[in-house]
């Protein structure tokens, strides 16, 4: 089948669900780890604090320090007592929030919504689609603290556990705060495994993409052409671009942690003929096969939801068959899935 007429059905997999992954591991790095060699479709089996095995000096090791809000937030429309529940995506601007809401039959441009004991209270200004709703928040003091406060951290749907720390749902390099979702294959990383890594002479680079939960949408047109990315927001430094263009000046290679770190990356690639800018900005990318990577040479990251975009990301960079192939010898070794599972090492 020729890469122009894929469909949604060619991303798809078996995935039984007692292989999705409900709580993290309590040591980060002894999750399992497949090494897939994209070249020649060959995989092996091994253990995450290995990684840096696949490391050498004068690489750049890249990931996301985005942080996870707690943006599901729970509030009552006062002039009936209803209830809502409110997910905050993306800070457009100012106090103006994209948001979902549920139930969003209930939730109508001017409606009025009011949060803990008043301290933060918001009106419904546009309908979006999927149920998404443009917010304008009204509060005293700082959004952020009050957040903290009254909000609550937005697991995936498909993890029914509670979880006992929220930060294990952080990566431990987290400082700037604005994702609805972690970027998770950072998630693997121990500060020591990261020192070891760096006094073996790789280089640690960070940039920002704050996640939304676009990402995770199952894709639900036929032909993957039809389907409309949402926008994140993204920065990579002055400091960091310096560093990158060193690296790929001396032949060293950039290693991605996750698809939000690709994502970031091939953005500013593509925006630049392949050059590598201080940038930042929105980005709505769309890493399908047939797509010519031009910064990331290698990357980290986790078993995705069958038939999306994560999964046609990487099929990009590896070729549909051998990452199908890979997924399933995963699965017959009961590897873990989804946000808190396994890893993989694609070079």
């Amino acid at each position: 089948m020729s890469e122009e007429h894929l469909t949604t059905e060619d991303f798809d997999y078996d995935l039984p669900q007692e292989l999705i992954a409900q709580t993290p591991l309590k040591k980060r790095d002894h999750s399992r780890m497949l090494i897939l060699d994209s070249k020649t479709g060959t995989y092996k089996d091994d253990v995450f604090y290995n990684v840096i095995d696949q490391l050498h000096a004068g690489d750049a090791l890249v990931m996301n320090d985005s942080r996870v809000m707690p943006a599901r937030i729970y509030g009552i429309k006062p002039e009936t007592g209803g209830h809502i529940e409110v997910l905050l995506l993306n800070n457009t601007q100012g106090d103006e929030w994209e948001t979902l809401v549920k139930p969003a039959k209930r939730a109508k441009v001017g409606t009025r919504i009011v949060f803990g004991d008043g301290k933060l209270s918001a009106v419904i200004t546009k309908e979006l689609e999927h149920g998404g709703r443009m917010i304008r928040f009204e509060y005293q003091g700082i959004f952020m603290e009050i957040l903290d406060e009254l909000g609550e951290m937005p697991l995936p749907p498909y993890i029914k556990e509670k979880l006992d720390d929220p930060e294990m749902y952080q990566t431990v390099y987290s400082r700037e705060i604005g994702s609805a979702a972690a970027p998770t294959a950072g998630l693997h990383f121990t500060k020591e495994l990261l020192k070891k890594i760096e006094n073996k002479g790789v280089h640690l680079v960070y940039l920002t993409l704050h996640v939304g939960l676009g990402t995770f949408r199952p894709v639900s047109v036929e032909n993957i052409e039809d389907h409309k990315m949402h926008s994140e927001f993204y920065r990579l430094s002055e400091d960091s671009a310096k560093v990158l263009n060193e690296v790929r000046a001396n032949g060293g290679k950039i290693v991605a942690t996750g698809t939000t770190s690709i994502r970031t990356l091939e953005t500013i690639g593509t925006k630049f003929n392949g050059e590598i800018h201080a940038d930042s900005g929105w980005t709505d990318i769309f890493i399908k096969p047939g797509y010519e990577w031009k910064i990331v040479q290698a990357f980290i990251t986790n078993f995705h939801l069958p038939k999306s975009t994560l999964v046609m990301l990487v099929s990009s960079f590896t070729g549909r068959k051998n990452i199908l192939n890979a997924y399933k010898h995963a699965v017959d070794e009961k590897y873990r899935f989804f946000s808190f599972g396994d890893a993989m090492f694609i070079k």
